[in-house]
């Protein structure tokens, strides 16, 4: 039986210890560490796979996909399942699909690596020094600012949910005032612990010095924020999603920061990624990291020994392990 990983772009999935769970079952694995974005040669790859193991989102496995894989029995998404499986081509197939469990620990962490890194404006001062500059964060003084502390400030949390209670939760411990936006769950939340909710979008927008998504993406959600709420923000507010890029509608952010509200964004996820991070990447006023929310190796060795344990059971349900044979690696 073939088991196929798509988009291991670190070629790391087959050094993890949980790869050690398929020892002992008559299957091959396959890493893909480039990405496959022509549908044709996508299905060329997987012509002959059983099994389909999905990093999150990074490949979309459509109709088309699904029904040219005649071999194809099993689709593991990593993480929860998101819209990137045509779940109903799968029922007319008989094709199963599972997938995992998520983790609010490190996209928690990176949440907060943006957040004191654009505050204290790190990379521009470590690129300077690179330079030769000593305490620099521009090539010429009239373009030079200072970064400050979160200390003091105001952080607001929209959607109070595992992420975001994590989030506030360290903004707390670094002396920040916290506000909350959302629905109902979120209103719940914030009384619980003890944070202001507000329940109008522009007030809690210009209340904020720094504002970090942690929504879902739903049809109601997706390109919910326009630019005219992002010039609710202050001028010198900074907007940090490590979410969900369509929650921002095409294009607002770039005109919003254009006219100067918010000041500054740093962003962990793109629409149609990995290309739709290029208008970003060299703006003076936007940190830019490549979806690293989930990609740490405590996070991967959980997703993959919970995928790789589906896989083992499939197998062995499907009587692929002769009689007697030990089954436990």
């Amino acid at each position: 039986m073939k088991i196929t990983v798509l988009d291991d772009y670190q070629g790391v999935v087959s050094r993890l210890a949980a790869a050690g769970v398929l020892d002992g079952l008559p299957v091959h694995l396959e890493v893909k560490t480039e990405r496959l974005a022509d549908e044709t040669r996508l299905i060329e790859v997987l012509r002959d796979t059983d099994c389909l193991v999905l990093i999150r989102e990074r490949t979309t496995i459509g109709a088309r996909v699904i029904d040219a894989l005649p071999q194809l029995k099993l689709i593991l998404q990593t993480g929860r399942l998101a819209g990137c499986i045509d779940l109903d081509a799968c029922r007319r197939r008989g094709i199963e699909v599972r997938d995992g469990s998520g983790n609010p620990i490190a996209p928690t962490e990176l949440t907060w690596t943006l957040i004191l890194a654009a505050s204290r404006r790190l990379l521009p001062y470590a690129l300077q020094l690179e330079r030769g500059r000593w305490q620099r964060s521009a090539e010429h003084l009239a373009d030079e600012r200072l970064g400050h502390v979160v200390h003091g400030r105001t952080l607001g949390i929209w959607s109070l949910g595992k992420i975001g209670s994590r989030v506030a939760a360290i903004g707390r411990a670094f002396g920040m005032a916290v506000l909350v936006h959302g629905r109902d769950q979120s209103r719940a939340a914030a009384e619980a612990a003890g944070y202001a909710f507000v329940a109008d979008r522009r007030e809690f927008l210009a209340r904020v010095d720094v504002r970090s998504l942690h929504l879902r993406l739903t049809p109601e959600t997706r390109h919910m924020i326009v630019t005219e709420d992002l010039a609710a923000m202050r001028p010198d507010a900074l907007l940090v999603n490590t979410s969900r890029a369509e929650l921002l509608a095409p294009g607002a952010l770039l005109a919003a920061l254009e006219a100067g509200r918010p000041g500054a964004a740093a962003l962990d996820v793109f629409e149609g990624e990995p290309d739709g991070a290029t208008a970003y990447l060299h703006h003076p006023a936007i940190l830019c990291t490549p979806h690293l929310g989930f990609v740490e190796l405590d996070t991967y060795e959980a997703y993959f020994r919970e995928a790789f344990t589906h896989v083992r059971d499939f197998v062995v349900a499907w009587g692929h392990i002769r009689t007697g044979r030990d089954t436990h690696a």
